[in-house]
């Protein structure tokens, strides 16, 4: 695939990428699991279609220590007996944060499930995760950022 434009080539992105990732940072700070925000990142990216975002992910996940069975069943969550009733309304929270078009946004049945296993500010962090994480896509897939090429920790000095 040919990028429609170098990102890291612009005077923007770098400015642009900081402070997201800084909110990305900030979220690392919190009672949310750090499995539990790859899981978002990863469900989030293969709804949008990020294969930049689900290559970072994927390989951070692994890096961090998450199982190759967990990483290839997160398409499959519903039917996956790998992951927890806490992660699995994480996972459902993700799936209607990112397709808040496709119907009528997130439904009380599905924060109540997530409210159940995280207290206010976990929630918080929650719906920053899918927030951040629908942004890297976006600005990703509309760019056209190639995949495939990222090694674990890459961004780390950002």
């Amino acid at each position: 695939m040919q990028a429609r434009l170098e990102v890291f080539k612009t005077a923007l992105a770098p400015k642009l990428v900081k402070h997201l990732v800084a909110a990305g940072r900030v979220l690392e700070g919190t009672e949310l699991p750090a499995a539990t925000r790859e899981l978002v990142n990863i469900r989030a990216s293969q709804i949008n279609g990020c294969s930049g975002c689900l290559d970072m992910h994927t390989k951070e996940a692994a890096a961090a220590g998450e199982t190759s069975t967990r990483l290839n069943l997160v398409a499959a969550w519903r039917e996956a007996t790998v992951f927890t009733e806490a992660e699995r309304a994480a996972l459902e929270l993700t799936e209607q944060g990112c397709r808040i078009a496709d119907s009528a946004g997130v439904t009380d049945e599905a924060w109540e499930a997530a409210a159940k296993h995280y207290d206010d500010e976990q929630l918080l962090a929650l719906v920053t995760q899918i927030a951040l994480i629908n942004a890297f896509n976006r600005l990703n897939v509309i760019t056209r950022q190639p995949a495939g090429d990222y090694k674990a920790g890459q961004f780390a000095a950002l």
